[in-house]
């Protein structure tokens, strides 16, 4: 089966990355606009940034790495990270994004996890600030540690070697999965595969350069960042503002802020990212901006609670945010990024079903005033141009509208496997498409998402997705919305039910009674236990995530600090 790649920009003859930056090199007009930790900002134009990364390309080349060696970049400095990943790319030498240290608190977790990471990857080299160079050289025999702006502030050697020919088939860089269910794999993006997600992300958004602008404080070491904010905007050459991400965990109401003040027409956040912006604006600060011109408010990279995408359209109403602006998403790094896309403009409806068909067999019938408990999903739209999306049963067969099963991705976005990994890349990227992972449904072929596949809860012979559980349980006064983890643990008889969630303070007793009561009442579920930990205890990706694999190995390992809870009587 073939599908055509999206078409690119007007007069663009580019098949891979590196003639992307070359092309560039002639358009002094755009570019990305760097904010600093201390709100300064610095713009660099297209021309400028080919310019800056073709001479850090030759720079790599004549540090002695070639075409298809491995570079780690573990550089906090969105400037500096975008610049070192695009000269490296420009000389074919591959780029393996990894995420900096979030704090002190859990550092030697972070260096094993780096540790992991590098070792996957075959780094050669390592690029981080000169602060934690020590540790990770430490944690990595063999490895050559630099400061990056040390190393790219060094004169030319006289003598460099000319690039080698770059083929759209080459890897143009390593982008390690988020860990949330397993170890974290190196997903092969290539050069096709880049330029074909980034074309459809193009053209779903209907980016135009003269008309529109992005905003971003996502990480770039995470896919939503890097290809959503830095690589798709290059092909189209529309202009970013970029907002650090440590500023917006301090205060996210500079996001909207920034948005406003920049004019810009299309931002994304994950499901937290909204809510944290619900939460920390206040209705005086509200009134005072600007929304008006935003298109839209893309909401991926985790499950979308359709409470939060609700509360997020509601109160920003009020700042002109337009209806439809908020537009649902879905995507991973296998499929390089973009899977599918709402449709822009028009409000999201969620796809409200019956409870006992869903959990009971897999199916997602739509429910009625009199048809008892629900079960409600936001829908993620349809696939990208050039795309197709299947739900297939355990077998591989493709299922009915409304039948349960796994999620398929099929086209010229899907990456090249996992790095070094032949038996992983053999069960995802099967001859019939991208195997998700996920489960989901589709109904006049709009996708719902639906759980991990890996993550069910399978009680009593009947499934029940995590986040559906996790999202109930979070809803009790005093625990930390997005902090908040549902397993399952060998019982007597069956699988039981357990809760692990970040508690702010109060009662923890009482808390894990309203708990399991509020489980029990809308799910219909038994808790057997729940365990209420300090802020900040659950293991979490480098993207923030909550990683469920990780807290229920903790948890019967006995390495979770229980607070005053006892377990189910």
């Amino acid at each position: 089966m073939v599908f055509p790649h999206s078409p690119p920009r007007d007069g663009a003859t580019a098949s891979t990355f590196a003639q992307v930056l070359v092309e560039n090199l002639s358009d002094p007009d755009g570019g990305f606009t760097f904010a600093e930790e201390d709100g300064r900002e610095q713009f660099v134009s297209w021309s400028e940034l080919s310019r800056e990364a073709l001479r850090r390309g030759r720079r790599l080349l004549g540090s002695g790495l070639r075409k298809g060696e491995r570079i780690a970049l573990v550089v906090p400095g969105q400037r500096e990270f975008v610049l070192s990943f695009l000269g490296a790319v420009s000389v074919g030498v591959v780029p393996v994004p990894m995420s900096p240290p979030m704090g002190i608190g859990k550092f030697e977790a972070y260096c094993e996890d780096a540790a992991h990471i590098v070792r996957a990857a075959g780094a050669r080299v390592l690029l981080v600030p000169r602060s934690l160079a020590d540790p990770l050289s430490h944690a990595v025999e063999g490895l050559r540690v630099a400061d990056p702006e040390e190393f790219f502030a060094e004169p030319l050697p006289g003598s460099v070697p000319e690039p080698e020919a770059i083929l759209p088939e080459d890897v143009m860089f390593l982008q390690f999965t988020s860990g949330s269910t397993a170890a974290p794999k190196g997903v092969r993006v290539t050069h096709a595969s880049a330029l074909a997600n980034c074309a459809a992300i193009v053209s779903a958004l209907r980016l135009e350069r003269r008309r529109d602008r992005g905003v971003s404080w996502l990480p770039m070491y995470h896919d939503m960042g890097l290809v959503g904010f830095v690589l798709a905007p290059l092909l189209a050459r529309c202009p970013v503002s970029f907002l650090p991400t440590l500023r917006f965990a301090l205060s996210p109401r500079l996001w909207l802020e920034t948005v406003s003040r920049h004019r810009a027409t299309v931002t994304f956040a994950p499901n937290f990212g909204l809510a944290l912006a619900v939460k920390h604006t206040p209705a005086d600060e509200v009134r005072r901006l600007d929304l008006s011109c935003l298109r839209v408010v893309g909401c991926g990279a985790e499950p979308n609670h359709p409470e939060t995408l609700r509360s997020f359209a509601n109160r920003f109403a009020a700042a002109g945010l337009r209806p439809g602006a908020v537009v649902p998403c879905y995507g991973m790094a296998e499929a390089t990024l973009a899977i599918s896309f709402g449709e822009i403009g028009i409000p999201f409806a969620p796809d409200v079903i019956q409870q006992e068909p869903y959990y009971g067999s897999g199916l997602a019938r739509p429910a009625s005033a009199d048809s008892g408990e629900q079960v409600a999903f936001v829908p993620c739209g349809r696939a990208v141009a050039g795309h197709r999306i299947l739900v297939v049963d355990d077998d591989g067969n493709p299922l009915p509208e409304r039948h349960v099963g796994e999620v398929v991705f099929q086209g010229p976005s899907v990456a090249a496997g996992y790095h070094g990994d032949a038996e992983a890349t053999r069960r995802s990227f099967t001859p019939h498409g991208l195997r998700t992972g996920d489960c989901g449904y589709l109904a006049d072929d709009v996708l719902y998402v639906t759980s991990r596949k890996k993550d069910l809860l399978i009680v009593n012979g009947r499934n029940h997705d995590p986040q559906t559980v996790e999202w109930a349980a979070a809803e009790v006064p005093g625990l930390r919305k997005g902090n908040v983890v549902a397993f399952t643990r060998p019982g007597r008889t069956t699988e039981e039910v357990v809760i692990v969630a970040e508690l702010r303070g109060g009662d923890a007793a009482a808390a894990a009674r309203r708990v399991r009561s509020r489980v029990q009442t809308t799910l219909s579920l038994t808790v057997a236990d729940v365990l209420l930990v300090a802020p900040g205890e659950l293991p979490k990706t480098s993207s923030g995530k909550v990683r469920r694999s990780k807290t229920r190995q903790h948890y019967l390992q006995g390495a979770l600090h229980r607070g005053a809870v006892s377990p189910a009587t």
